[in-house]
């Protein structure tokens, strides 16, 4: 259509041009016989002219403009045609940045209570998520053989005790028999001095004095050894009945029941079946790993704020409340604790948070996103941008994973241009149409 457009102004300046001749023609005969041409036979030349310059002049720029618009409509489809990636751009961390770092909420105080006597569980009053004061009775266990184990120490006491008795009884006969036998002796001594009596009969009664006072020393030991297992045989009927005590299962400190692992019924073991556990959730703690680069930066009584994916509008003000003062040479990371004030409850032992800690930082890290990285056998990459949107595939050395962010220790400058999540369609060298990262793709 456009071609029949060209051959029709074409024909038209033809015409017209025939039609300018014969003009000039009519103007050259009408001036040899008047002597100058009419001014309508002028006007009319001027407008022949007119008309055969508009003529041309279309005929020129209706193509050259109808190619423009063409190169025009192919730059455009070639630059829809290219493949659409979303960009990000390496930024500096602020001077005082925030250190992002995760952590598992757990209970400043818990126990696990355990069962203290073999025996059944014949009670249970509490369940998970129960509170429960200091002292509070939890459960009751049934352990007949401790009763009868008490029982049979009860009467051990009172045989040892009957025996110490005839023991003593029978050091005071001694002694008495000693008293006798030395007042005896003492005067058979006198007539032996005297000449009245023989030594033998002196030596005989001496001997017998001598005897008894063993035999007191004897029932004196006796006497003490019968002390002794008298204190043995009650410290052991103590012993069964502190653990009858424990019979009776109660909470050492206030807090919620987090575990419960036994019912009525279930036998249990003495220092080996879990019951319960309990935990304080007033007031809470997460251990942080802190890396090296930033370890000389956390101090003791440093604000922290904590939060949750589970309640994205709260944040949870905490405090560095101790540190390790040493990296562990594995990880080469600090152990930090964070404390946090819990008096809602919303927080829960077991909890994922996140821990920001701003620190201030002299020489502040390249960040790039974490989606960002292309990992091949030659190393850790990223797909760069140069001035053309051209891609090119460039090697980095990588820090500390701070969750949604990557510290770039080299391998890029500020403000460089990296594909975020690239695709197959990002390859060495391709032309790509960058987007703002989360814009729409049409």
């Amino acid at each position: 259509m456009e071609s029949g457009s060209e051959e029709q102004l074409r024909s038209e300046v033809e015409r017209l041009t025939r039609l300018l001749d014969e003009h000039k023609r009519g103007l050259h005969a009408t001036a040899s016989h008047s002597g100058r041409p009419s001014g309508k036979t002028i006007f009319g030349l001027f407008v022949l002219c007119v008309a055969i310059l508009a003529a041309a002049f279309a005929l020129g720029y209706i193509p050259r403009q109808r190619r423009e618009l063409q190169l025009v409509a192919e730059a455009g489809a070639q630059k829809e045609s290219l493949p659409e990636v979303s960009v990000a751009s390496a930024v500096r961390a602020p001077a005082n940045g925030t250190l992002v770092l995760p952590g598992n909420i757990q209970a400043v105080t818990e126990a696990p209570i355990l069962a203290r006597a073999e025996g059944f569980v014949k009670t249970r009053y509490v369940d998970i998520g129960d509170r429960v004061a200091t002292g509070q009775l939890l459960a009751e266990v049934e352990a007949p053989d401790l009763d009868q184990q008490v029982r049979q120490a009860q009467a051990s006491v009172q045989q040892v005790q009957a025996d110490l008795e005839r023991a003593s009884a029978a050091l005071e006969q001694g002694k008495a028999n000693e008293s006798l036998a030395q007042v005896t002796a003492s005067r058979w001594d006198n007539l032996a001095r005297r000449g009245v009596v023989s030594r033998q009969e002196n030596d005989q009664y001496q001997a017998q004095y001598q005897a008894q006072a063993a035999n007191v020393r004897a029932l004196d030991r006796a006497v003490a050894a019968g002390r002794a297992s008298l204190s043995a045989a009650q410290a052991n009927v103590a012993r069964l009945t502190d653990m009858q005590g424990y019979l009776k299962v109660r909470a050492p400190f206030a807090g919620v029941v987090t575990q419960r692992n036994v019912d009525v019924g279930a036998l249990v073991n003495n220092g080996s079946t879990l019951l319960f556990r309990i935990a304080q959730t007033n007031l809470l703690r997460t251990y942080l790993n802190v890396p090296q680069s930033s370890a000389s930066d956390v101090r003791v009584g440093q604000a922290a704020l904590l939060s949750t994916t589970e309640l994205p509008d709260r944040k949870f003000r905490g405090t560095v409340t101790r540190t390790a003062n040493a990296l562990d040479p594995a990880t080469r990371t600090l152990l930090a604790e964070v404390q946090v004030a819990n008096p809602d409850g919303k927080l829960l032992p077991g909890m994922y948070v996140q821990v920001d800690l701003n620190l201030p930082s002299q020489d502040p890290p390249l960040l790039i996103p974490g989606d960002t990285l292309v990992l091949r056998p030659e190393g850790t990459m990223v797909a760069v941008l140069d001035a053309n949107n051209v891609v090119h595939f460039q090697r980095i050395a990588v820090g500390r994973d701070l969750g949604s962010r990557i510290e770039v220790l080299s391998g890029l400058v500020e403000q460089q241009r990296v594909i975020v999540n690239p695709n197959d369609s990002v390859q060495e060298g391709v032309q790509v149409r960058p987007l703002s990262p989360g814009a729409a793709r049409r």
